[in-house]
């Protein structure tokens, strides 16, 4: 593999304050708060956050989480559906791991405090998504279930804010990884707004710090991800030298609500579970282009229905195709998705009586920092959890609502890993770099090349002219002005580079990454992981790791 060298590195100015934790979270989705509130068991916790505690991807999640709670469901076949979803690149001890432990974590957060939907007898109500052969999606208040968990989660988080041994600081971004003489994570460097004293640039120091940062959308035109998902923690741990694997497979959920050539940024889902309930896809013609396709029709994997769209767009023209849920009953649609409904109808479509025009966009990154069965990185001392890291639970197309499970059943994982081992405070140690940020105003030209040439369909002249183009931002649009916003763009700017160039160095067609120049799945040269890490000298170097 040849190396990739990043036009700037970052590196934060002096901190003008310090605040200290024995463990360092960032982030606040159910990953961060999970890891969180079961770390306090470990010693003092400091959770920070981009914004506010409630502004993360788990609370616009709408579908659910999935978990086999069903009798006639079993950690077994979750374990079957899950490594059909990942085409043959789930770490299979990871994904046993994911489906065993499930089911447990799923009614503690039920006990917790977490309301979903029950049937009369009182057991969690299940429902079926794309890929999955049972129902066993546990969702709330309809389609407002990643809202009802952060409700839950965070209440029980203020719940023991009056321990001193838990602080949360917001309005805080993450922007480098510290390290001390020994390479261990020691802390990260902030740059905090409006927090009094701690306002500006400063230092969060502990004995092991957590990435939970959520996933990179922002870094596409078309995204289902909230504004904080700029790949902060991907950008900020590759910097600091940790492994980085299978950014090239990229999640496009298929039922996007269309709103014309003119939107941008985050854009209204329409959950898969709805085609569970029976909604059905049409092209512009009126045909179910899903039927035949594949056996499950509009309840495929996410990729397979993703490239059903684009085909069948292409077919016939259209920027758009349609879902149809008129069938369905008008009070059962509002009861069971009031947040999908009420979405709608204020962009003036009614499911009821209408056909919604929906088209892909960037949903889910399924590789980020690479972790074990512990969410353990490869700098000592540095975890990560949830959409950031790459567990191995999704391979190459993460299965439906297995995101919101993942975050909570590996924030356990770390957070016994933290109680068993944490090595003493040590002192962060400046490292080689010089400080550079981009302009804000590069991000719509950074979200412009990613979409048009690493977007749902990629070919190598499309990720060869997205790489030039991302090349000549970094040469003309290098900003002096340290903000939040600068630091964002530049951010976006590292982890689109990386993510194409491992769409380029994969030749083959494979879950979230479809390259129409190479159409077919390779195993016999691609069966296995692009790893990428920043070497000393500030170039990416990135390896094939072949699976046996």
């Amino acid at each position: 593999m040849t190396d990739l060298r990043l036009p700037h590195r970052l590196t934060a100015p002096e901190p003008g304050w310090t605040v200290q934790a024995d463990v360092v979270v960032v982030g606040s989705g159910i990953a961060g708060l999970t890891t969180a509130l079961e770390a306090r068991k470990a010693g003092r916790v400091l959770v920070v956050t981009k914004t506010f505690l409630d502004e993360s991807s788990t609370a616009w999640a709408q579908g659910g989480i999935a978990a086999a709670l069903h009798p006639e469901d079993s950690p077994e076949q979750h374990l079957h559906d899950t490594l059909v979803a990942g085409v043959g690149l789930c770490d299979e001890t990871a994904v046993r791991a994911l489906v065993t432990e499930g089911p447990k974590r799923v009614r503690e957060l039920g006990a917790l405090g977490a309301n979903f939907e029950r049937t009369p007898e009182g057991e969690i109500a299940l429902t079926r998504e794309g890929g999955h052969l049972r129902d066993r999606i546990a969702h709330a208040g309809g389609d407002a279930t990643g809202r009802e968990i952060s409700r839950a989660l965070i209440e029980a988080l203020h719940a023991v804010k009056e321990d001193p041994g838990i602080e949360v600081v917001e309005h805080a971004l993450v922007i480098d990884v510290l390290t001390d003489t020994t390479d261990h994570a020691c802390g990260v460097n902030l740059h905090v707004i409006g927090e009094g004293q701690r306002d500006g640039v400063g230092a969060a120091l502990g004995r092991a710090v957590v990435l939970a940062t959520g996933g990179l959308g922002q870094v596409y035109a078309s995204t289902t991800n909230p504004p904080v998902a700029t790949g902060d923690g991907v950008a900020a741990a590759l910097r600091a030298g940790v492994d980085v694997a299978d950014l090239e497979f990229v999640q496009f959920h298929p039922t996007v609500l269309w709103l014309g050539r003119s939107a941008h940024g985050q854009q209204p889902l329409i959950s898969e579970a709805l085609r569970g309930e029976g909604a059905v896809l049409r092209d512009v013609e009126g045909r179910r282009f899903m039927v035949g396709r594949h056996p499950l029709a509009e309840l495929a994997p996410r990729d397979v229905v993703a490239q059903g769209v684009i085909s069948a767009m292409t077919e016939t023209g259209a920027e758009h195709v349609w879902l149809d849920a008129r069938h369905l009953p008008a009070d059962f649609l509002e009861q069971r998705f009031p947040t999908i409904v009420a979405r709608c109808r204020k962009h003036h479509f009614d499911p009821a009586t209408m056909l919604i025009p929906v088209a892909p966009a960037q949903h889910y990154a399924s590789g980020g920092v690479r972790t074990d069965l512990r969410g353990r990185s490869s700098v000592p001392g540095l975890y990560a959890c949830g959409e950031v890291s790459c567990t191995g639970v999704h391979g190459a197309n993460r299965l439906a609502s297995n995101s919101l499970l993942e975050g909570l059943v590996f924030g356990h994982r770390i957070a016994a890993d933290l109680a068993e081992q944490l090595p003493p405070q040590s002192e962060p140690v400046a490292r080689a770099g010089s400080a550079g940020a981009l302009d804000p105003a590069a991000r719509v030209f950074i979200q412009g090349a990613l979409t048009a040439g690493a977007g749902v369909v990629r070919s190598a002249n499309s990720l060869s002219t997205a790489a030039s183009s991302l090349a000549q931002l970094a040469a003309e649009r290098r900003s002096d002005v340290l903000t939040t916003e600068s630091w964002e763009t530049a951010n976006l700017h590292a982890v689109g580079a990386l993510l194409v160039r491992h769409a380029s160095l994969r030749e083959e067609t494979r879950g979230g990454h479809w390259r129409d120049d190479f159409p077919d799945r390779d195993d016999r040269r691609w069966r296995g992981h692009l790893i990428s890490s920043l070497t000393g000298d500030g170039t990416v170097r990135t390896r094939f790791e072949e699976l046996p």
